[in-house]
């Protein structure tokens, strides 16, 4: 019934999944921080990975681009950057300001992972409110099954009250929950286990596909302007942006994003809007198949990236965040939040990326 357990040799992977291979953070070479004696750090070759910083700073400088690459002709504000053989491909980097960064790791944390809007937390543990301030105020989740019946009984009707029942402080949980048979959560792992949240329409992950019955919160007007701002370049002539959906996606050191298609928007022509933020990451961008060699480049926090007609049929992925202080490059980050006393945000993204990716449905 089941197929081998070995892993296959390099022979049997696609060039998409060899690119992941050799990309994808590998944990034993990690020094850790009291390194064994003798041990040595070995280097990665990143030579091949394409730094779209560099290339802005290039054309500045000398209005040149690397061959393959050209530089979008128009009236938008920032400069544009395309692949010449992945038509509907836009990379804009620096598009957000430091300020603006940190306003939307606020909102991805605090607001957007909240009911009605589903979290992946959902299929275990329903809605969770306020997860980010519970994390922060050391609370501990008492796992539905195991609370009393007459907040089962509220659910439904009253999700938010029953919240208020579940979230304990740690020292409560110990006198009040002391020899029952209750579970008990961090909200702080909860939080470093939140994958995904969805806004506007809600998408439904076991189908694969949008559902329309299931209650949400609109996507907040702000996201919306910038959404249809930044969208310009990639839009057909005389066209603008209807931002319906939204998926915010949250990544930890060590976790990565396979190689796949969004595809279940009805208008390809239309881009999908792709808002960087926090730690520095690798970003691959194949074909039509996963047998196309993928191109690899960085994405930083601020960048956004459009992928629209041809470029939405390219399978693409994320196998690597770079979460270690000497690589991460967050030092704005890291004063913006040390100037507005938000450290708790700035604890998170450390070692976090955060992505929020903006779609057209109908």
């Amino acid at each position: 019934m089941y197929g081998s357990a070995q892993t296959p040799d390099d022979s049997e992977r696609t060039a998409f999944r060899k690119a992941e291979k050799k990309y994808k953070l590998d944990k034993s070479s990690v020094i850790t921080k009291k390194p064994r004696k003798n041990q040595v750090k070995q280097e990665e070759d990143l030579s091949e990975v394409i730094d779209f910083k560099s290339i802005l700073e290039t054309d500045k400088e000398t209005g040149e681009t690397p061959p393959g690459i050209s530089k979008l002709q128009s009236d938008f504000s920032r400069p544009v950057f395309c692949f010449e053989d992945r038509p509907g491909f836009y990379f804009i980097p620096g598009a957000l300001s430091v300020e603006e960064q940190c306003h939307w790791i606020k909102e991805s944390l605090g607001n957007f992972p909240q009911p009605p809007n589903r979290t992946n937390h959902n299929a275990i543990y329903g809605p969770l409110h306020d997860l980010f301030l519970a994390a922060q105020t050391q609370k501990v989740l008492i796992d539905a099954g195991t609370v009393n019946a007459d907040a089962n009984s509220t659910f439904t009707s009253n999700a938010q009250e029953l919240d208020v029942k579940r979230w304990k402080t740690n020292e409560e949980s110990v006198q009040k929950l002391s020899g029952d048979s209750c579970k008990v959560i961090t909200a702080s792992s909860l939080l470093r286990k939140l994958r995904w949240s969805t806004l506007g329409l809600q998408f439904d992950w076991s189908k694969r596909n949008y559902n329309v019955s299931l209650p949400h919160n609109k996507i907040p007007e702000t996201l919306c302007q910038l959404a249809k701002r930044m969208a310009s370049p990639a839009m057909p002539m005389g066209e603008e942006f209807r931002p319906e959906a939204a998926i915010v996606n949250y990544f930890g050191s060590g976790d990565m994003l396979g190689g796949h298609l969004d595809d279940m928007e009805a208008d390809w022509s239309k881009p999908i809007v792709s808002i960087s933020l926090g730690c520095k990451a690798i970003f691959l961008l194949g074909g039509k198949s996963r047998e196309d060699l993928p191109v690899a480049m960085f994405l930083r926090s601020g960048d956004i990236v459009l992928m629209a007609r041809q470029a939405r049929e390219c399978f693409h992925g994320v196998p690597r965040i770079f979460a270690d202080t000497e690589n991460a490059e967050i030092t704005s980050l890291a004063l913006q939040f040390s100037n507005q006393d938000d450290h708790c945000f700035l604890e998170y993204i450390r070692t976090s990326r955060i992505n929020i990716n903006i779609r057209q449905v109908y």
